[in-house]
């Protein structure tokens, strides 16, 4: 096992760039837009980028909770800006994105934890782009129904609310959310007869044990979820937790084949 500060082998790649990976980010300057991929340090956003894929983050760059896993910041938030969705369904046109993933800082100050802008950007983007499926990515909009069923009437094609970690771990690496209330958001979704296909996702190597994974997978099929992603937790900074283990690519192909035969219908599952 190598020492925790130092990376194994199947997480060291070549970063990709090039012309496609310049357009992307370009042109999401250009639009005032903010993306997950670099809000967050996702170390995926050269691979992403160019292949023309990016996760849009909408409400803004300040989030109102600390989880202590994520590289998003925490601060005083601004009124979301109503030109947004406009802005983004004219990016994704300009991109000619065929699938296109809608996430959010976390906003507790709003009433509806900002459920009428999510639903604002699918419509928009459904407007412009009939026929592209999009993906929202939601918080858990503090167990507030009303704002998930806002979400579910614009008729996103997925949607995707990570559980994160185990239950045993919560405290510690989201202090401000609730396993069971992620739950629950998911099994209304799964229940509101939208269309929409749940999915949620977990990262490893945070401190949690193979039985808390299983327990977890176990969960979430209860409730209905159908996709699943499974990744590598990587510290952000020297700030943010440490990371437990790192899970081998072996390892994550075997909780993929058990994911898939607990009912899971497609699972991504990796250290990337």
């Amino acid at each position: 096992m190598p020492q925790k500060s130092e990376k194994p082998s199947w997480l060291v790649r070549r970063l990709p760039s090039g012309p496609a990976y310049e357009s992307i980010r370009t042109q999401i300057a250009s639009h005032r837009l903010h993306t997950v991929c670099q809000e967050a340090h996702c170390p995926n956003i050269w691979e992403c980028f160019s292949h023309r894929t990016a996760t849009f983050l909408i409400l803004g760059d300040r989030c109102t909770r600390s989880c202590r896993f994520c590289a998003v910041v925490h601060g005083p938030t601004e009124t979301p800006d109503p030109e947004e969705p406009k802005r983004i369904a004219e990016t994704a046109m300009d991109m000619q994105l065929t699938y296109v993933v809608i996430t959010s800082v976390t906003r507790d100050d709003l009433p509806d934890g900002g459920a009428s802008h999510f639903s604002l950007t699918v419509r928009q983007i459904r407007e412009q782009l009939p026929d592209t499926r999009v993906e929202v990515l939601v918080p858990d909009f503090i167990g507030n129904q009303m704002a998930l069923r806002t979400v579910l009437d614009a008729g996103p094609t997925v949607l995707n609310h990570n559980l994160e970690t185990v239950r045993r771990l919560y405290g510690r690496v989201r202090p401000e959310a609730s396993y069971t209330r992620s739950l629950e958001l998911l099994e209304q979704a799964a229940a509101s007869h939208s269309g929409a296909a749940t999915k949620s996702g977990l990262m490893l190597g945070i401190g949690e044990t193979d039985d808390e994974i299983v327990q977890a997978l176990r969960d979430l099929r209860s409730v209905g979820c159908r996709l699943l992603t499974l990744g590598q937790y990587l510290q952000p900074s020297k700030t943010h937790l440490p990371v437990d283990r790192f899970v081998t690519p072996e390892q994550f192909d075997r909780w993929r084949d058990l994911a898939l035969e607990l009912g899971f219908e497609r699972v991504a599952s990796g250290p990337f």
